[in-house]
């Protein structure tokens, strides 16, 4: 059973949100919050599996209490579920930490694929958005300048090509399959370079490598 926290400032929506869900056999809505604030007490006194996240609501907005939740609560997976769809506020919400970023007018079938796909820890992005985000990370200087380049310069070549890869979409069998090596190995791989650049997940790593000059190293 994966065990959901609603977080969303309209009534209504969390209302809906749990009726579609909770058709699915194996969710289950424990809980649901109209702020950041409440959000964080929620998943401190329910330990959801799977928190999805509005980004606008009045005192703490969603970015910020996505945050706080990755660094204090680890075991619990964020997916942001909002009608905003700016470049800015996908970039926030996935360096902060979440697993994924989806619009609310998306059917609700793939609403329920999307939960399970993120509780299984990986990245679940919008259909539209990715590309359109990516366009944008690629006409500009860095998505994250922080980056320097002695931290890109840490990863072994391997590392890299696996960086790369990533970057345009491979999953890990694709990447072993490109590589000739295990699919093992490229997981050992992706865990070292999340360790060595200090992202939590894929579509941090996907933005960034998409950000990095290839010939140059930054």
């Amino acid at each position: 059973m994966i065990r959901i926290l609603l977080v969303d400032d309209q009534s209504i929506i969390c209302q809906g949100l749990k009726a579609l869900l909770q058709l699915e056999p194996e969710l289950q809505v424990v809980g649901t919050a109209d702020n950041g604030e409440k959000a964080i007490e929620q998943v401190e006194a329910l330990q959801p599996d799977v928190v999805l996240m509005d980004i606008r609501m009045p005192g703490m907005d969603g970015v910020t209490a996505t945050k706080i939740i990755v660094q204090r609560f680890p075991k619990t997976k964020v997916l942001v579920l909002t009608t905003f769809d700016d470049d800015e506020y996908i970039a926030s919400a996935l360096k902060a930490g979440a697993k994924g970023y989806l619009l609310k007018d998306m059917p609700s079938e793939e609403l329920a694929d999307a939960v399970r796909v993120i509780q299984k820890g990986y990245a679940q992005i919008g259909p539209g958005l990715f590309e359109k985000f990516i366009s944008k990370v690629m006409n500009s200087s860095s998505v994250y300048p922080e980056k320097k380049l002695s931290e890109f310069t840490e990863l072994t070549p391997r590392e890299q090509d696996v960086l790369r890869l990533i970057g345009v979409g491979a999953t890990n069998r694709e990447i072993a399959q490109q590589l000739h090596i295990s699919e093992g190995t490229v997981k050992t791989h992706v865990t070292n370079i999340f360790n060595r650049l200090n992202f939590t997940n894929r579509s941090q790593l996907a933005i960034y490598a998409n950000s990095v000059n290839w010939d140059t190293g930054h």
